[in-house]
This record gives structure tokens, C-alpha cells and sequence, in this order.
């Protein structure tokens, strides 16, 4: 596992050297709108600690810290009016999963029909 960057635009973010549209925020996360919305509804979801991924997140973070992100998550799409029409989670990990900023985050994705995944084939 690579080292934090501590330059990495959501660290900066955190630190409140750049600026967000804030969704939520609490003792574990900070929720903002994505700059570069992939759906009508798209926020990040992001701990209050140096994780690198959600490999790194889901081993070194204490107990509260993680239940007290995945609530943050589960507040967040709450608020947003997102239980009925439904969602999506979404968190790549590494750079062969797609992850670009090195800070674990998850993304609340609606409003969008995206690919199945898991489909039961007949």
C-alpha cells in the first residue's frame, strides 16, 4: 500500500484549503457535491482520517471510525431524498480499480440508469 499524500486534493479539502459545495459533515465525514457529476445526483463521501483506500480504510481505522463513515453514507442519501428511486455506491480502489484521488471516498451516484451489476441471467 502506497503512503498518504497529504497534498491530495481531498486532504486539501479537509483541511479547508479548497472549497466545497457541502452536503453533510460530522465527526467522521465530509459529504460535498462532485465537481464533475457523472448523474444528476453525484456527492462524495469522505473520512475524516488519512486512508488511502477502502483496503487501507477497512484495516487501519478504528471500529467507530468505519460505522461512523458508512452511517455518514446512509444520512447522506437519506437527506438527498434517494431511498425511494434508489442508488448507487460506488468506491474504486487502486489504480487498477479506477481510483484517481488517493484519499478512500465513496460516491452517491442516482438519477442516472447505469449497468447492472449482478444481473441473474434466465
Amino acid at each position: 500500500m502506497s503512503d498518504y499524500d497529504r497534498t491530495n486534493i481531498f486532504a486539501r479539502i479537509l483541511r479547508g484549503e479548497l472549497p466545497c459545495k457541502k452536503v453533510y459533515e460530522d465527526a467522521f465525514a465530509l459529504a460535498f457535491h462532485d465537481i464533475n457529476p457523472q448523474a444528476p445526483v453525484h456527492v462524495l463521501v469522505i473520512p475524516k482520517g488519512e486512508y488511502v483506500s477502502n483496503m487501507d480504510f477497512s484495516t487501519a481505522a478504528p471500529t467507530e471510525m468505519v460505522a461512523g463513515f458508512w452511517r455518514a453514507v446512509g444520512t447522506v442519501a437519506r437527506q438527498l431524498g434517494l431511498e425511494q428511486d434508489g442508488y448507487r455506491l460506488v468506491a474504486n480502489n487502486g489504480a487498477g480499480g479506477g481510483q484517481v484521488v488517493f484519499h478512500f471516498h465513496v460516491h452517491i451516484v442516482s438519477g442516472k440508469q447505469k449497468p447492472r451489476f449482478g444481473r441473474v441471467h434466465e
